[in-house]
């Protein structure tokens, strides 16, 4: 897939400003912004075209969120420190190395920023400057959705909090997206995604049966609340077409954590009992149901019922454990979970996982490698699912992304545009959304408010 550049305008007023003063510009009375237009490039329009997203989130959960509402079809202008860019720019290795011809230095764009800020346009921009936070006032009060991830009141000193905002745009939805939320005794308290699964529950349940708690291989509670907050977002913007007002949206990592312990969460509050701890593999209320040896690595069996499991023991070669009294219900192979185990690995590691797949093939029982990252990007159904695609990235060349997951019959989301670089589109942002000039922008260049 090319890159692939919007330039539909509606209603765009391109006002020349050549012998105005910043100060000036920022206070002029009227002026458009450009909308960017999905249906040019999909030929539908996407479920969120025609709304435009302020960006003010950095690291994952933020930008997670607002890379789906981008995926949508939004208009994202993510904001992002002049110099420092989004803190995942700096993390890495890898990196997409910039093309010799692309003028630009340096090791290259982070693995990280590309896999969560596609389908945005970045503007380098300061709040330091009185310029700067003009600049996003103006913005935010032609936006439909501001996103955030800042300690509860820090943005309230540039008038950037919620209560500020609304009195000029009384339509805007804001989320903010922070570790443990607006209000309660740790709401100060900055907030990670390791550091939540540890105190909300999920490192606790993580990891194998006897061994330490662990956290989980990506950044899941981050994941889920990206997930959370874009719903949500989604569900503000049906709130306002009937209501015409906008909303706070309160977001925190430690509510999401604690909301996504579902089942686990629900036997502790209806049994009042300590949980079952960790459990690797496998499954505290159903035998066998975990992951096995092989010859040359492991398969995950779910014999989720007696008819499953009367087909796993068929393919195993062992049919008469279907009529053992031991294992004969779900409850007796739970009691006698060791045991039947370590039967099952004694006869899967003497084939290799290949061939246990074959055996199962068809049958109806859940199974499946364990595929390492790399076995899943190459994998046949992901590729035939379209879930990694390429597209062209004017600094580093040709990229590969893990696309976006959800299929729609009429309305596709598609990759757009790549991943910017830090301050690609300021030019562009403030020209085309707030009419200056080539001289104004220099000039806020000059005086370190944008990028």
């Amino acid at each position: 897939m090319s890159q692939i550049r919007g330039k539909a305008v509606s209603g765009l007023a391109r006002l020349s400003r050549s012998g105005s003063s910043p100060a000036q510009w920022l206070n002029a009375a009227s002026y458009s912004i450009r909308r960017y237009s999905a249906a040019a490039v999909s030929g539908t329009p996407l479920p969120l075209e025609g709304y435009r997203v302020l960006d003010m989130t950095r690291v994952l959960a933020g930008p997670y969120c607002t890379q789906i509402l981008g995926d949508l079809g939004a208009e994202v202008i993510k904001i992002e420190h002049p110099t420092r860019g989004d803190d995942t720019r700096a993390w890495g290795p890898p990196y997409a190395k910039y093309k010799p011809e692309s003028g630009r230095e340096g090791p290259g764009e982070s693995a990280y920023f590309l896999g969560a800020n596609r389908n945005k346009k970045s503007l380098g921009l300061s709040f330091q400057h009185q310029g700067g936070v003009d600049i996003l006032h103006k913005l935010a009060a032609k936006c439909d959705i501001l996103v955030e991830n800042y300690l509860p009141g820090t943005l309230k000193k540039y008038s950037m909090d919620y209560e500020s905002l609304r009195k000029i745009n009384p339509g805007l939805i804001y989320a903010s997206i922070t570790g443990y939320g607006q209000t309660g005794p740790y709401s100060n308290r900055a907030g990670y995604d390791v550091m939540v699964e540890a105190e909300f529950g999920l490192m606790h349940i993580t990891g194998s049966r006897d061994g330490p708690p662990v956290k989980v291989g990506v950044a899941v509670t981050d994941l889920t609340t990206g997930l959370y907050t874009s719903n949500s977002i989604m569900a503000a913007l049906l709130s306002r077409a009937r209501t015409g007002k906008g909303q706070h949206i309160d977001v925190a990592l430690s509510d999401c954590q604690t909301a996504t312990l579902a089942n686990i969460a629900s036997s502790s509050l209806i049994s009042g009992k300590k949980d079952s701890g960790r459990w690797g593999t496998a499954h505290p209320s159903i035998v066998p149901y975990r992951a096995f040896k092989t010859k040359d690595g492991d398969i995950l069996i779910g014999g989720g019922n007696d008819r499953l499991f009367g087909v796993l023991c068929d393919g195993i070669g062992k049919p008469h454990w279907k009529d053992d009294a031991k294992f004969k219900t779900n409850a007796d192979r739970v009691a006698h979970r060791n045991e039947l185990e370590a039967e099952i690995e004694a006869i899967t590691q003497q084939k290799t996982t290949q061939e246990w797949l074959e055996v199962f093939e068809g049958s109806g029982m859940p199974y499946a490698a364990i595929n390492d990252v790399q076995g899943t990007l190459n994998h046949s159904h992901t590729k035939a699912r379209d879930m990694v695609i390429e597209i062209d990235h004017e600094y580093c060349g040709p990229i590969k992304m893990v696309n976006t997951p959800v299929k729609y019959s009429e309305t596709q989301p598609i990759v757009r545009t790549p991943p910017p670089v830090l301050g690609q589109h300021t030019d562009e942002i403030l020209s085309e959304h707030l009419g200056l000039s080539e001289a104004d922008i220099a000039t806020l260049k000059d005086q370190g408010v944008v990028r």
